[in-house]
């Protein structure tokens, strides 16, 4: 970049291009955790490169997915806490392309705020990379935009996308699934980062003490919210290292009820007993404090249900093993039947 570079124009309308240079040398430690082999260029230039490693895949195939946090992002401006939320930027986009058997390569993420304070948009940025650590996609480039007159000062917003790799042949189709087999879950950490309209409302976030200890959550009603999204990576490509998967779903906007079938083929659906759903004490809370219908539930947020995975009956002992030594506490969510239903919750 270059000393010379200022405009006091520019910052007389809102827009301190200095600020951005300071925001980007602020950032520079966060991104260098995430390299990995295929990077190959510095941040500040026009385009992240990138070389990505095909030994041995005949059909090398690439995936991406984009996505934000919603208005979760209101809860990090509230509580003044934005060293997470760029981890949940990351699990949403990493966490939908694993569902389709690829691994994350890279990242890049856009920040749009009213007014750019380095520290700031260092912080969230600190975030993304802990994101790209724990999926192990590289943070390649970014975008950070001020919009003075049309953002608040205090106001930002963030997405991102990613790009994955997986070879042809093992594409996640759901091509495989039948009757008999059986649906894993992979518990969520929380909300995650969907339904926050609808939770901001009923817990009237703005003007509640999001501080008050809240003792079936061990924390703040606040905290609990702010946890960021899990990220799924690593632990289900241990999975597909070990046993055949069939199927994955993200459980995000639109729970069980629109996520689950959209990893099923047509003519089958999944059956779940609402018993053996491990929900999260957080989705009681928000229940009550909104009189929210249970359906409604079951098709606005994920339950404690942050991804499903189907595997044949016979490889289900093996697969909750795998999981379970990789971190996730997984069990036997349900089992796949013939019904055009989609999802059965009995």
């Amino acid at each position: 970049m270059s000393k010379n570079s200022r405009s006091e124009s520019y910052a007389a309308a809102g827009v301190d291009i200095t600020a951005g240079y300071k925001a980007v040398e602020l950032m520079k430690k966060h991104i260098a955790r995430t390299k990995n082999d295929g990077v190959c260029s510095g941040i500040g230039g026009f385009g992240g490169l990138y070389i990505p490693s095909i030994a041995g895949m005949k059909e090398p195939v690439l995936v991406s997915g984009t996505d934000g946090c919603g208005t979760k992002v209101k809860l990090a401006i509230l509580l003044d806490k934005h060293d997470t939320i760029g981890i949940d930027a990351v699990a949403m986009c990493v966490n939908d392309i694993i569902c389709v058997g690829a691994k994350p390569l890279f990242f890049l993420d856009y920040i749009a705020c009213g007014k750019n304070i380095p520290e700031k948009i260092a912080e969230i940025v600190g975030g993304v990379a802990e994101g790209c650590v724990q999926s192990g996609a590289a943070l390649i480039g970014g975008e950070t935009a001020e919009h003075p007159g049309m953002m608040p000062v205090d106001d930002y917003d963030l997405a991102g996308f990613a790009v994955g790799i997986v070879d042809r042949e093992k594409i996640l189709d759901n091509s495989k699934v039948e009757e008999g087999d059986v649906i894993i879950a992979l518990p969520s950490s929380g909300v995650h980062s969907n339904g926050f309209s609808l939770v901001r409302k009923v817990l009237d976030v703005e003007n509640a003490d999001l501080t008050e200890y809240i003792p079936e959550l061990g924390c703040g009603i606040g905290e609990a919210l702010l946890t960021p999204t899990k990220i799924y990576v690593k632990p289900v490509l241990a999975l597909m290292e070990n046993v055949t998967v069939k199927a994955i779903s993200h459980i995000t906007g639109g729970g069980f009820y629109e996520n689950i079938p959209r990893s099923l083929p047509d003519g089958m659906s999944a059956k779940i007993k609402k018993s053996d759903v491990r929900i999260h004490p957080l989705f009681n809370i928000i229940q009550k404090a909104g009189d929210i219908d249970e359906r409604d539930m079951f098709n606005t947020f994920n339950m404690g249900v942050g991804m499903s995975i189907v595997v044949s009956g016979a490889e289900a002992d093996k697969a909750l093993e795998v999981l379970r030594a990789n971190g996730e506490d997984a069990y036997i969510l349900g089992e796949i039947v013939k019904s055009d239903e989609g999802v059965i919750l009995c």
